[in-house]
């Protein structure tokens, strides 16, 4: 229309850059970086969690404590002769008495303990098709070796199993209360955009314009916003991971690498923390594009 004001397709009702834009953007980002991370680290120690569990559940530990007027080698030797053809055991071996010393050094450091009294461990290994009689079991060590006594590792298990599932509750709360707040943000964004888009939006609706049509538009704004933010998250949740592992690479034969080694493996996400990673991006990109969507039909709906 001559000499009217001109509206271009490509300016739309929002401008592409913006400050609220951009810090927008920003909080998107840092959300989706601590809800990445959150994902990761819990899939991770899950993860390790349900390996450690299956390995303690197929095996039992037998512990000879030294004394005085014994011998630990031949308690040792005849505590295993006694658990060898035990029903219900698929094998029994006794550690290297380095063995122990190398199990306690992750906690505490390279000690000399040659002067202390460490027991002598004896690996029991369970036959998953027989029944394990434990009463018998710790009958025969006592009689074998009467310093002797029987861990069946069930305390472990549990305290693991309550491990595992405070932490899916934990990381579950943190990340709805990172959607909680992104949705927040995302919605005073979009009443800001609109109120500053208010004389459009009233044109818009003038010539007969329908709701959906301008809640697209805010959507199609809100989405890319989203979906910048939470590739940037992302790509930084992976940048850190990555710093972490090669920082506890560089930290060879210390008690700390140790020690994570232990609680996390090789501290690698692996695919299905990197496919986590993505899911997080993408439904924090998808929840900025529906959030954004309800409040504009909220607000055009409530104002007819």
């Amino acid at each position: 229309m001559l000499g009217g004001p001109q509206f271009r397709r490509e300016d739309g009702l929002i401008p592409a850059t913006s400050i609220a834009g951009r810090s927008l953007m920003t909080v998107i980002t840092i959300m989706t970086l601590l809800a990445a991370l959150s994902a990761a680290l819990s899939l991770m120690v899950f993860d390790a969690s349900a390996d450690w569990r299956a390995a303690v559940s197929q095996e039992m530990t037998a512990q000879i404590r030294p004394a005085a007027g014994r011998d630990l080698d031949a308690d040792v030797a005849a505590a295993v002769a006694a658990t060898k053809a035990f029903p219900g055991l698929a094998d029994a071996s006794a550690l290297d008495k380095a063995e122990p010393d190398a199990l306690l050094e992750p906690w505490l450091g390279k000690l000399d303990l040659a002067g202390l009294p460490v027991p002598r461990l004896i690996v029991l290994r369970l036959d998953p098709g027989k029944t394990l009689d434990l009463a018998g079991l710790r009958a025969a060590l006592r009689a074998a070796a009467p310093t002797a006594t029987l861990d069946d590792h069930r305390f472990w298990l549990e305290r693991l199993a309550r491990m595992a599932n405070a932490l899916a509750v934990g990381a579950a709360l943190i990340f709805v209360l990172i959607l909680v707040a992104i949705a927040t943000a995302v919605a005073f964004a979009t009443r800001g955009a609109m109120a500053g888009a208010r004389e459009i939006v009233d044109v818009l609706h003038f010539v007969g314009a329908a709701d959906d049509y301008i809640a697209r538009q805010f959507q199609s704004h809100f989405f890319r916003l989203g979906g910048k933010g939470a590739a940037i998250g992302a790509a930084c949740a992976m940048f850190v991971f990555l710093i972490a592992r090669l920082t506890l690479r560089s930290a060879t034969d210390t008690a700390t690498e140790m020690q994570f080694d232990v609680l996390f493996g090789s501290f690698a996400i692996g695919w299905r923390g990197m496919l986590a990673v993505a899911i997080v991006a993408a439904g924090i990109a998808a929840l900025t594009a529906l959030v954004s969507r309800w409040i504009v039909l909220r607000r055009l709906r409530g104002a007819e």
